[in-house]
């Protein structure tokens, strides 16, 4: 290589070194809503609408886009590289809870194709990817764990959290088809909880006062009032005229369930 050709391609790496640090150092600076924007890129993107009422993800063609793929890898970068624990409250529920669903869909990518996010394990004797550490956030290294139970339902001390998190699941309340926004944060969140609870996998009928729920509401039950009582009256404050009037006082929970296959477009992960 001669020396001219040398210069320049220690210019061309140098140019593109500064880019890359004038990239991050702009996603620092950005208005956090103004970051949230690529997220909501991919997932009005790849989230399917279904007619059941269940959202899927299409984990195969975000997989078969690398430029997207890309994207959603730089917007967990920049979003991680953000110090989250001085936003105001609302701006940080929204950050977290943003960004445990684009890790978990970057999980699945990354591993796809699998038929549910328990054959991806954290270790020989954990199912699932929730306890390995996925992203270092203000120097500390975190796992979905973290997020969830560590940061979001401690700090926030909200039941609404187990709508705002995603687990690549159809039995999980759905993956939105936007970003989760501080503006809108209460409204959506509302709005999560109706979808979930007023849709079979929430909440289901099986007999005159006796109902199957999701097994959320038995995994958390402290976080919804504690005890089975507590868990019907917060399914009343979002049940719509329908259910509510199948929810005697006398009511009772015969049973919780959950399914954890792949929230793909059927066929896609076989």
């Amino acid at each position: 290589m001669n020396f001219r050709r040398l210069v320049f391609t220690v210019l061309i790496v140098g140019l593109s070194a500064l880019g890359g640090k004038f990239s991050s150092a702009q996603a620092q600076t950005q208005p956090i809503d103004d970051l949230h924007a690529a997220w909501t890129e991919i997932l009005s993107e790849y989230v399917i609408v279904s007619n059941d009422g269940i959202n899927r993800f299409d984990y195969a063609a975000l997989k078969a886009s690398e430029s997207d793929t890309a994207h959603l890898n730089t917007y967990i970068t920049d979003l991680a590289a953000r110090p989250l624990s001085s936003l105001p409250d609302d701006d940080q529920f929204a950050a977290w809870a943003n960004l445990y669903n684009a890790l978990t869909i970057q999980v699945i990518v990354e591993n796809y194709p699998v038929e549910s996010i328990l054959d991806i394990r954290s270790g020989i004797f954990s199912s699932g990817p929730w306890k390995r550490k996925l992203i270092t956030v203000e120097g500390k290294k975190l796992s979905l764990d973290n997020i969830e139970h560590d940061i979001l339902r401690v700090r926030f001390d909200d039941p609404r959290v187990h709508y705002a998190v995603n687990c690549a699941s159809i039995g999980c309340p759905n993956l939105g088809t936007s970003a989760w926004l501080a503006e809108t944060l209460d409204q959506d969140l509302d709005a999560a909880a109706r979808a979930y609870i007023n849709h079979p996998r929430g909440v289901d009928l099986i007999s005159a006062g006796t109902f199957r729920i999701s097994s959320i509401y038995d995994w958390y039950q402290s976080d919804f009032g504690g005890g089975k009582a507590g868990v019907l009256d917060h399914i009343r404050q979002y049940a719509n005229e329908e259910l509510q009037a199948k929810i005697s006082k006398d009511a009772r929970i015969e049973k919780y369930g959950y399914d954890w296959s792949l929230n793909a477009p059927e066929g896609d992960a076989e």
